[in-house]
């Protein structure tokens, strides 16, 4: 097939069935009565496909599948058109369940840990990403990796992806952070992340610029996005170093903003815009999902909205970290 830079293969590696409700008030012993459930595809890469989808990017999402909860989250993609290929597995996609307190604002969120995946169903997965790669220009990993997945994983696709031309964008944490060592184009960690990637509370600007600086001096990464909530994002690379800044949104649900900030990022890459504005475009993405229910995407005309914003700040001088 014919090479397009504009395709992106999402991998997710622990996909779940999102469900969202709401309660009057959530509290022990009794029971706590919920209004009907909001029931979405999710997992990071899925959300990442999704916001992709509904912005017009071309992706293929690939998850591992299984049990009545796979069969539900590939029903749900179909009524979206992602396009995607489910790798058929022995256990059951997990499900993730979402409570919001009315009574006083507060999420609660309960992840549960996922099916253990048998080496034989890893293969399979990453044999199946190099085969979309070949006709991609980017392929993002997002969310957490299931029992029986090794923290390797990543830095494995890294060479699964080697001669496909596709650059690689990580969203990962934990022990898959630490077990990067090179190949990535893009890391994306939030501020808590990049904390525990480096051990260090990181409690200044300038501490945070060094951790990410020593990150892509030690070639682990090119760029490095570390989220940083409200406050926008910062953006490092070998040569270049920027506070971008957010906008003020009223929250409906904060699920799925960080999967959010990384499509809206490739998305820009993909029409082949600069990093920057690639930072800027992912940070009004972020934002925009903060807007919606459950894991619902993000509507592009919000996102459009909240790019003109940041991007109308910056030309008043963007706050440099250092």
């Amino acid at each position: 097939m014919e090479q397009s830079d504009s395709r992106v293969v999402t991998v997710t590696m622990n996909p779940a069935l999102d469900i969202a409700t709401s309660a009057r008030a959530v509290h022990t012993t009794d029971k706590v009565r919920c209004v009907a459930p909001r029931r979405d595809p999710g997992g990071g890469g899925l959300n990442v496909a999704r916001v992709l989808r509904v912005l017009g990017g071309d992706v293929m999402a690939v998850f591992p599948s299984g049990g009545h909860c796979g069969l539900a989250v590939e029903d749900l993609l179909i009524g979206e058109q992602v396009r995607h290929w489910a790798e058929p597995v022995s256990g059951s996609t997990r499900e993730s369940f979402t409570v919001d307190d009315e009574s006083t604002g507060e999420q609660y969120r309960f992840v549960l840990p996922g099916p253990i995946l048998t080496v034989a169903e890893v293969e399979s997965c990453l044999a199946r990403v190099r085969e979309f790669a070949v006709d991609s220009g980017y392929v993002v990993v997002s969310g957490s990796l299931p029992p029986g997945v090794g923290a390797d994983f990543v830095q494995r696709l890294v060479d699964y992806l080697e001669g496909t031309g596709a650059r690689l964008v990580v969203d990962t944490s934990g022990a898959a952070l630490r077990a990067l060592k090179s190949g990535v184009f893009l890391v994306k960690p939030s501020i808590r992340e990049l904390r525990e990637w480096v051990d260090h509370p990181l409690e200044t600007r300038v501490e945070q610029v060094d951790a990410a600086r020593t990150i892509v001096a030690q070639k682990v990464a090119e760029v490095v996005v570390v989220s940083l909530g409200a406050a926008g994002a910062l953006l490092v690379t070998a040569d270049m170093c920027e506070c971008v800044p957010s906008v003020d949104v009223v929250s409906i649900s904060g699920v799925g903003a960080g999967d959010s900030m990384v499509a809206g990022m490739v998305y820009s890459l993909i029409h082949q815009r600069s990093l920057m504005d690639a930072v800027r475009f992912g940070v009004a993405a972020g934002a925009a999902m903060l807007k919606t229910p459950g894991t619902a995407p993000c509507s592009p005309a919000d996102v459009e909205v909240f790019y003109e914003r940041i991007r109308a700040g910056a030309d008043r001088g963007v706050i440099r970290p250092d």
